[in-house]
């Protein structure tokens, strides 16, 4: 089975010197690109499995890449920056990038990450019709969520959350895009309306609501829906060696 081909986008040197070799160590193809115009040549004629961006490119903004891609591709985008203010989180990943890890990092966060992204894109190709999480299995064809047999009874809207959640399994959802998809374009700010749900949610879903496992917080921006072992793995989890390049 071939390598999977990472494009990485990003105009410093450090950067990509310690990418590349971490990459492939880990089995995949690596690509590179120091600019956007690079990296939107390289995505159609090197055909990436999943693009990692940076932000700051010297021609032009990482975000203009991104809605450049979109115009074409569903293919898998993690940013990679400094820039850490909630705002560019935001508009990144509205604009359709699948996930953001900021400088510095930590390269097994990043390939977490990397592999997650790939998992998705490829189950994305035929629908699920059931979802399973911690335990928690969501049948999606019969709208019915359960637990160890037990069927967990949710109102319509808490199920379309968790639907909406799961179906995007592993991609950060940001508040604006949960709430206009879920509840229509008016709600579209209604943060503490959004919380209020989120909270519901967790305490039908969770094991423990107080320290959720499926139904992840990213601070300031929105939720991300977790397949894999968060609990199991909290404070276990070494992340590896965290770079110290910060732009």
């Amino acid at each position: 089975m071939s390598a999977h081909r990472i494009l990485v986008v990003d105009d410093e040197p450090q950067i990509l010197r310690f990418l590349k070799p971490a990459l492939t160590a880990a089995g995949y193809d690596v690509v590179e690109a120091a600019t956007g115009a690079e990296a939107l040549s390289k995505a159609t004629t090197a055909s990436p499995d999943l693009v990692i961006l940076d932000l700051g490119l010297p021609d032009m903004d990482g975000k203009d890449v991104i809605a450049r891609l979109r115009g074409w591709s569903a293919i898998p985008i993690i940013i990679l920056s400094a820039r850490d203010r909630e705002a560019e989180k935001i508009a990144a990943l509205d604009l359709g990038a699948d996930d953001y890890v900021e400088k510095p990092f930590g390269i097994g966060e990043l390939t977490a990450r990397i592999r997650t992204g790939l998992r998705h894109s490829k189950s994305s190709e035929v629908t699920s019709e059931t979802i399973r999480a911690d335990g928690l299995l969501i049948d999606l064809a019969h709208r019915i969520v359960s637990r160890n047999d037990a069927q967990i009874r949710l109102t319509p809207k808490e199920y379309d959350l968790l639907a909406l959640l799961a179906r995007h399994a592993g991609k950060v959802m940001t508040h604006k895009a949960l709430l206009t998809s879920v509840w229509g374009p008016a709600h579209g700010e209604d943060l503490q309306y959004l919380r209020v749900f989120i909270g519901q949610l967790r305490a039908k879903v969770e094991k423990d609501p107080g320290t959720p496992c499926i139904i992840l917080t990213e601070p300031g921006v929105g939720y991300r829906f977790s397949e894999g072992s968060s609990c199991d793995a909290k404070g276990s989890t070494v992340l590896g060696t965290t770079t110290s390049f910060v732009r």
